[in-house]
């Protein structure tokens, strides 16, 4: 993050939730991830769902702890035709996942989720596949236990270190983008309108 951004996020309301929104997940706003995770305090959940309602952005509740509560938000089309793609596949079904319907795959981790964030053992590790991450480094990382990454960004990195180094560049400058107009008094959702824009498939010329 440029110190310019950096600054603008110091004088920002760290609590709002669209600068929460901005800081969490933009680089699924701009199209770059199929998925984010979402943490917000639990009174902010109504106004979330308002929020994200005609966005383009789909959500799903993975757990509400006291006053916190996470949420998968995930473009549909891009999620489930990355989760369809057959290394993802394979190692969904390595990890128990028998129906691979993107409700069913849901509904399983959520389970295990709130099962290991209140009774401990083993972490759903594929909760990576979930985000998008590529699946060597989801798998490195499974088969490493976390560690003899090569590069550590926003996933711990495996394989193809430079094209990752560019891609974490792609995400922070997006970051950037989306700061950059909440600052100038552009709203959230009109920030989701612009992306969803650009980011619904266009229809050929007839």
């Amino acid at each position: 993050m440029s110190q310019e951004v950096f600054e603008l996020v110091q004088g920002m309301d760290l609590k709002s939730i669209e600068t929460q929104i901005a800081l969490q997940c933009a680089p699924l706003i701009s199209g770059l991830k199929v998925s984010n995770l979402l943490i917000i305090s639990a009174e902010d959940e109504a106004l979330v769902r308002v929020i994200l309602r005609r966005s383009g952005i789909s959500f799903f509740r993975l757990l509400r702890t006291g006053e916190k509560v996470t949420f998968l938000l995930f473009r549909k089309n891009p999620l489930e035709a990355y989760l369809k793609q057959q290394e993802v596949e394979a190692m969904l079904a390595e990890a128990g996942y028998a129906e691979l319907s993107l409700g069913n795959i849901l509904s399983t981790f959520q389970k295990r989720y709130a099962h290991y964030m209140s009774a401990g053992g083993r972490f759903p590790h594929e909760m990576g596949l979930l985000l998008g991450y590529p699946a060597e480094d989801v798998r490195g990382f499974v088969e490493n236990e976390g560690k003899n990454f090569l590069y550590s960004g926003y996933w711990k990195v495996y394989a193809d270190v430079e094209e990752k180094r560019r891609l974490f560049q792609k995400f922070e400058n997006a970051k950037e983008t989306v700061i950059q107009l909440l600052s100038y008094g552009v709203g959230i959702q009109d920030i989701l309108d612009i992306y969803k824009d650009e980011n619904e498939p266009k229809q050929a010329a007839v």
